[in-house]
């Protein structure tokens, strides 16, 4: 077991260097921040100080290793158009995009859940059917697309929620069902593949002949036997509504990671991208790496294999 946890964390730590080194490089390929940020009077001497000032003029290797070591540090710089600490505003969005992607998650788990459990239950009828539409548009449909066809339905044309904002629970109906959509497709065709193979299992059989109640034999027997893939990909779809909430919280101007980092890269706020990136990150693999150990410790066979 320690030498499973050791490769794990090995493996996270590589994955947060190589998503620092591709984020520091990214951002320094869309432009330059004195174009954007000085007055267009300026001149190349003044845009020459500017640069300096704020470390750009420094050979690149030299910035990013400032850079990796302020990260260590719990450091990333100032923004250069806010002059704000860029963790610190980084960090302070954090609240409304976890709870805007953690409301989502739950709620594509138990849509999705429920509709593929009741899928493979009446496979081959209306609402086996039903569900495989469910799945199909969900996966089809772009969630920035399913959040403007809300906004017109529910706020333009009947007037029920507003169209933006945060403040109360009305504010979150809307964006929560546009990023929801997606994963809550995913899941439902994940969990009514693999609780069709599992109904087929003899055990299945058997519980069935021994007269148990359908609905032990589905939720106690079947339904914990095809949870451990269902639990990976649901683990996975946090980082997928992380990078969708990007769009959907322009679109509905919710205050969490996506509008900031829009707002970033419209003024080449290195910094500030570069902060919410790396916060992203090491959410995204602390949460794999605790499943990792999850499914470790639920099948041992699984850290000796590795």
């Amino acid at each position: 077991m320690p030498g499973y946890l050791l490769r794990r964390l090995g493996s996270a730590l590589l994955t947060v260097w190589l998503m620092s080194l591709l984020i520091f490089v990214l951002v320094r390929m869309v432009g330059d921040p004195a174009y954007l940020l000085m007055p267009p009077e300026a001149t190349e001497a003044d845009r020459q100080l500017f640069r300096a000032q704020l470390g750009l003029a420094d050979p690149v290797p030299l910035q990013y290793a400032r850079f990796l070591a302020g990260m260590l540090r719990g450091d990333m710089g100032n923004s250069f158009h806010f002059g704000a600490p860029a963790l610190s505003m980084a960090l302070s969005r954090l609240a409304s995009s976890l709870l805007l992607v953690g409301v989502s998650l739950a709620l594509a788990l138990a849509v999705g859940l429920s509709l593929g459990v009741a899928s493979a239950v009446r496979s081959g009828t209306w609402t086996d059917r039903l569900a495989s539409i469910f799945a199909v548009l969900g996966q089809a449909a772009p969630p920035f697309f399913v959040a403007l066809l809300l906004i017109r339905l529910f706020s333009v044309q009947w007037g029920w929620l507003p169209t933006g904002g945060h403040g109360s629970w009305r504010h979150l109906i809307l964006p929560v069902c546009a990023l929801a959509w997606y994963s809550a497709a995913g899941i439902a065709r994940l969990t009514r593949a693999n609780m069709l193979t599992v109904l087929e299992a003899d055990y299945i059989r058997m519980a069935r002949i021994k007269g148990l109640p359908a609905h032990v034999v589905i939720g106690t027997h079947a339904l914990r036997n095809a949870a451990l893939p269902i639990v990976a990909f649901t683990a996975s779809q946090f980082g997928v509504l992380i990078g969708g909430a990007v769009a959907i919280e322009t679109v509905f101007s919710w205050p969490g990671f996506g509008s900031l980092m829009v707002e970033a890269i419209s003024t080449l706020d290195f910094t500030v991208v570069q902060a919410a990136v790396i916060v992203s990150v090491l959410l995204f693999v602390s949460i794999n790496l605790a499943v990792d150990v999850l499914y470790a410790l639920v099948d041992p066979r699984i850290r000796y294999r590795q």
